[in-house]
């Protein structure tokens, strides 16, 4: 088991009438293989202060959180874990080489071992050429990848990523979303990752953790979230040279659609079941109240 979290509870307190505010109730899902998964809800659905309870930045009132099978909270659990906020703060008076060495050094990393990791970062996130430009200097999807080399540093097993491509522009997002593959294809790492941009999440997620109100209401592969549901289907057909395509929204007027084409001399080419795309299955699931 890669990560695990079990009915977990979060509350805040009002800051002026000091009410208990409950945002996460008994949140469970679970990774299970090497994969790359997305976590997905609406603004304020709980998505990022679930991740943060995960990486201990915040504490909770109840519930069990194990990542290898372990406590999150334990050191050698840690050690494992690449971290990538959603608004990272950098120290834009390092360069880009001692931005990555200063955290290689926090990661227990030194010596040549830290020099070639850096080249390796730097190369994978398009950053070679600004080894010694200053933070300052970088735009915004510069920091994005050099933020995401930073979290990459020490060679996590699970890397968390709280909304990475927001924010960028076509080109960025594309750069960022060449990384993750790379990085789950070349590092061996799982990946965790929340975001808004379904597109994205589309090309890149194999598994889905869905959250809406604080509370968790799918875990498990994408395609079976895009296929639940009533769909229709469509019927591709022939006649005196000319193709068609026609649609039936039941499986019951199916056959008898099919009779009637065949009937009036159509040739049937093909059937198949309409198909959605993660969006359109997203906004249904957010019009709705959604099942576990």
């Amino acid at each position: 088991m890669i990560l695990e979290v079990q009915n977990l509870n979060k509350s805040f307190r009002h800051p002026w009438s000091l009410q208990k505010i409950q945002v996460l109730f008994d949140v469970n899902f679970r990774i299970e293989k090497k994969s790359i998964v997305g976590f997905l809800g609406g603004n304020g659905a709980g998505k990022t202060t679930s991740i943060k309870c995960l990486i201990g930045l915040l504490s909770y009132q109840s519930g069990a959180l194990k990542i290898f099978g372990k406590n999150h909270l334990e050191k050698a659990v840690k050690k494992e874990i690449g971290y990538l906020p959603e608004r990272p703060y950098f120290y834009n008076y390092l360069s880009a080489e001692e931005f990555l060495r200063f955290y290689g050094q926090l990661s227990g990393m030194s010596g040549k071992a830290l020099s070639i990791r850096i080249g390796e970062l730097l190369e994978l996130v398009g950053l070679s050429h600004a080894r010694h430009m200053f933070l300052t200097q970088f735009s915004k999807g510069m920091l994005q990848r050099i933020g995401m080399a930073q979290a990459l540093i020490h060679k996590p097993r699970l890397l968390i990523l709280d909304e990475p491509l927001s924010g960028l522009d076509p080109d960025g997002r594309r750069q960022l979303v060449s990384i993750i593959q790379n990085t789950f294809t070349e590092e061996d790492t799982t990946i965790f990752f929340s975001s808004h941009l379904l597109d994205d999440v589309d090309r890149l997620c194999q598994d889905l953790v869905l959250i809406k109100n604080g509370r968790v209401h799918y875990n498990g592969p994408k395609s079976d979230f895009v296929d639940r549901g009533k769909r229709g289907y469509l019927i591709r057909h022939s006649f005196a040279s000319k193709t068609a395509v026609e649609s039936v929204s039941e499986l019951s007027a199916l056959q008898l659609k099919i009779d009637q084409l065949r009937e009036d001399g159509h040739q049937i080419l093909n059937i198949e079941q309409e198909k959605i795309s993660l969006d359109e299955a997203f906004k249904e699931f957010q019009g709705q109240g959604g099942a576990r």
